[in-house]
């Protein structure tokens, strides 16, 4: 068993500062004592493996995999900017896309939106940039570009002390005090430097520590708990792990928000980053079950669906090619259907009708202009998890 004051400094130590309060200084990664792995993480790691495998293989089965990311995506966008308290629905922003005339984005929607763009970003970036600073700070700017935290210094690490814990604390009350600014660029480069330094480390393992360690330095003034969430999936795909980025932990954090802040915590109080490790394995294992068995329901909509339209559906050619487009876009409305499809208008009135009549498509603005309407059986799928949290 390991010491118990060489336990407790394990993750790092908590320094007086000079204003009085206490700030912790994380230690650089791998810890030391090394991770022990017992049967019980050995057999998470397992499961968490074959979960995540069978998952990024399920993507290929799927007749437009890249529809299936960019859905899982936005979801994920909606679930992280919830855990930060951003009151926005699946439905808000298939809403915002839908429409070509780009209303004036709401502060919640603008979020979700700015989490897709960053995701997407990353994705591309890492065909010339490994993860490391530049990239989180590039992210950075695109999660924070006119929404809430806009003008804490976006694209740059803080200058600043900042702390984490319910509003009206201060940094003698808060739950929590990452390091001070002026270690903020060291730790940093530390963790960059385990990243590409550590090769041995399970993959899985290395992005829980990543993640735990990131959230405990909280380099920016703002958008730390998205930017780390996104970070594990920026890693696996970098690693090659996934092909695509569909691992999105966000749905787990919501479900046990508690539990995650506590065990985070737990790692910096007393070293204890065995039970950190496995509630995030655990979170892997979950979160790639669920995202596969979705997938293999998509699949079977999706064919239940075609075989109704070319039976049931008037001009089931131009049916089955406006099935194919609202699995990419699943709201829109009678116009963009029209341009899509390259039909008249009223040849896009009359398969929307249609479409609404056998319940593919449902209305949903009560209104007799500018009317818009949704896939809801696809999207009843996706919304599993993502309904604001009630106030």
């Amino acid at each position: 068993m390991h010491d118990q004051n060489q336990q407790t400094a394990r993750a790092g130590v908590y320094v007086e500062q000079a204003e009085g309060y206490r700030a912790f200084i994380p230690k650089t990664l791998p810890p030391n004592p090394a991770i022990a792995i017992d049967d019980e993480l050995a057999e998470l790691l397992s499961k968490a493996n074959r979960a995540l495998g069978r998952l990024d293989g399920s993507a290929e089965i799927l007749p437009n995999p890249d529809m299936f990311v960019a859905m899982y995506v936005r979801k994920e966008a909606i679930l992280s900017s919830q855990i930060e308290g951003t009151q926005a629905s699946l439905e808000d922003v298939l809403a915002y896309e839908a429409i070509s005339e780009r209303r004036k984005l709401s502060l919640a929607v603008g979020e979700v939106v700015n989490h897709v763009r960053a995701m997407s970003h990353g994705i591309e970036r890492l065909k010339t940039l490994s993860v490391g600073s530049g990239l989180l700070k590039e992210l950075h700017a695109i999660l924070l570009r006119g929404v809430r935290g806009k003008e804490r210094s976006p694209c740059d690490f803080r200058r600043s002390q900042n702390w984490i814990g319910p509003p009206g604390s201060d940094l003698f009350t808060a739950i929590f005090v990452p390091p001070p600014a002026a270690e903020v660029e060291r730790l940093m480069s530390d963790l960059e430097a385990y990243v590409s330094r550590d090769t041995t480390t399970p993959i899985l393992i290395k992005c829980g520590l990543v993640h735990a360690q990131f959230e405990t330095i909280h380099p920016f003034l703002d958008g730390n708990g998205r930017l780390g969430r996104l970070l594990v999936t920026l890693l696996l795909s970098e690693q090659r792990i996934i092909a695509r980025p569909l691992l999105y932990l966000s749905a787990y954090y919501k479900q046990y928000r508690a539990e995650y802040y506590d065990l985070l915590q737990r790692v910096r109080d007393t070293g204890d980053w065995e039970s950190w490790l496995k509630f995030f394995l655990r979170g892997i294992w979950l979160v790639s079950e669920e995202a596969f068995g979705t997938a293999r329901q998509i699949l079977a909509m999706r064919e239940e669906h075609r075989q109704f339209i070319l039976k049931h559906v008037r001009g089931s050619a131009k049916g089955l090619q406006l099935l194919d487009l609202l699995f990419q876009e699943p709201m829109t409305n009678i116009r963009e259907v029209a341009r899509l499809l390259d039909v008249t208008y009223p040849a896009a009135n009359n398969l929307v009708t249609e479409f609404v009549r056998h319940s593919l498509l449902e209305e949903i603005t009560g209104q007799q202009r500018n009317r818009l309407f949704v896939y809801e059986p696809y999207v009843a799928l996706l919304r599993k998890g993502t309904e604001p949290p009630t106030p």
